[in-house]
Parts: C-alpha cells; sequence; structure tokens
C-alpha cells in the first residue's frame, strides 16, 4: 500500500532527528527537541488518518520516538553515570526508517550514545579529555592506559568494575522477570486446570441432575396412576357394599313382615 503524505513528511523528519541525534550536540542544541515535539504531533495525526500504515508500523513509529525522548531526557542527566545507565534501558527501533539504511539507524545512535557515556565516565575517572573516545583504537587505548600513573589505571579497573556490577545486575533482573513469568505461566495454567476440572465436575452434576429429574418424573406418573387406581377399587367398593346392604335390606322387609 502507497504511504500517504503525512507519513512522507513523518519518516523524513524521524530520518532527520536520528542524524542530529548521532552527531555531538552542543548544550545549545534545540532542533532535536523541538523535531520531536513534532513528531509526536505528527503520529497522532498519523493515527488519526483514514490512510495510516498498519498497527505494527505505528509501534515502530512510537518505539523510536520514545527512544528520542528517552536520549534527551538521558543527555539532561547530570553526571556521566547516570547518563550511562540510562542509556542502558533506551530501546532503540528494530526497523530500518529508510530503505536506504541497512541497520536501523536508532540502534546506531544508541551504540554511539553508550560509547560516548562510556568516554565521559573514563575521562572523569582518568582526569583526561577526549574528544572522540569512541574513535580511538585498541592500541592507542593501550599506550594510554600505560602512561597514566597507577591510581588512575586503579580508577578505571573500578570503573570497569562498576559497569560490570550493574551488567550484573541486569542480567539478574532480567533473570528475575523470566522466573516471575515462567511462575506466572505455571499458575496460568494450573487455574486452567482447576476451571477445567470444575466445569467437568459441574456437568456431571447437571447431568446426574437431569437423570435424577427425569426418574422422579416416571416415579410421580407411576404414583399417579397407582392412586387412580386405588380409588377406582374403592368407589368400586363402596359402591358393591352399597347394593349388597340395600338388596339385604329388601330381602328382610321380605322375609319379616311388619307386625299389625
Amino acid at each position: 500500500m502507497a504511504k500517504s503524505r503525512l507519513e512522507i513528511n513523518f519518516i523524513r523528519l524521524l530520518s532527520r532527528c536520528e542524524s542530529i541525534a548521532s552527531e555531538k550536540r552542543g548544550e545549545t542544541e534545540w532542533r532535536l527537541e523541538k523535531y520531536v515535539g513534532a513528531l509526536e504531533e505528527m503520529l497522532v495525526a498519523l493515527r488519526k488518518s483514514p490512510s495510516k500504515p498498519t498497527a505494527e508500523v505505528l509501534t515502530d513509529y512510537n518505539r523510536k520516538i520514545d527512544f528520542l525522548k528517552g536520549l534527551l531526557e538521558a543527555e539532561k542527566l547530570p553526571s556521566s553515570t547516570e547518563k550511562a545507565l540510562a542509556n542502558q534501558f533506551l530501546a532503540p527501533g528494530r526497523t530500518p526508517t529508510i530503505a536506504s539504511e541497512r541497520m536501523p539507524a536508532s540502534k546506531t545512535v544508541h551504540m554511539q550514545s553508550k560509547a560516548r557515556c562510556t568516554g565521559e565516565m573514563r575521562s572523569e575517572l582518568l582526569g583526561t579529555v577526549s574528544l572522540f573516545p569512541h574513535t580511538q583504537s585498541s592500541e592507542t587505548d593501550l599506550r594510554h592506559r600505560r602512561g597514566v600513573p597507577l591510581d588512575e589505571r586503579q580508577s578505571a579497573a573500578e570503573l570497569d568494575a562498576v559497569l560490570q556490577h550493574h551488567h550484573s545486575l541486569q542480567e539478574k533482573l532480567a533473570e528475575d522477570m523470566l522466573n516471575l513469568a515462567r511462575n506466572l505461566k505455571n499458575n496460568t495454567l494450573a487455574a486452567q486446570n482447576i476451571i477445567k476440572q470444575d466445569n467437568q465436575t459441574l456437568s456431571q452434576s447437571m447431568r446426574q441432575a437431569d437423570m435424577n429429574f427425569e426418574k422422579l418424573k416416571t416415579e410421580s406418573e407411576r404414583l399417579e396412576q397407582h392412586a387412580k387406581k386405588s380409588v377406582n377399587w374403592f368407589l368400586w367398593l363402596m359402591l358393591i357394599l352399597v347394593s349388597f346392604m340395600f338388596i339385604s335390606m329388601i330381602l328382610f322387609i321380605r322375609l319379616f313382615p311388619r307386625l299389625r
């Protein structure tokens, strides 16, 4: 399906925002924040558009906007450690914004942002300033480590330990969430089995109640018929008794006439 004019403009502005986010910006840079606000407004209009894209595409657009907003909020944090931790929890988009991208630009921005934060943390601990920490080769970094004093190398080791600790905490949190999801799934399956058993018991009880009702109906009909037969026999017996008494009285009168 062809993209609408609004979606094309949205994609162009989103690509521009990702391009700005990949660059090293100063404190006076204001375009990215304004552009992200405009992206949010365009996304709302895109959701209401008659020719809106699929729900998966809208979800990915929203994910990329949330990533840019989180990136802006992370850059406003006071310390590089807080920036690095905030960057760890950012979720970039999963699909390329434009067709010419081999890798989603938001993922590239995410990696560059994490590299900048790591470089700033190392610079703070080592007391050095590096304009492009993410472009240094491993050989240059090794020579720089050999040239710094022992306490600075210890600080770098402590930084690595802190990063490793945070990484371990994240893995533990992910494992706890996985265990929680597994327990929730097991509890859900157990509840489903209990409900299924209860439904089977209820069905059996209803079938048994229907059978008992049919039996009770049959016995009621039989009892009614039996009662009718008993009443009929009683009537016949009374008629026979009355007739016998009437005939006996007539015979008594005939055989023993009245004395004069």
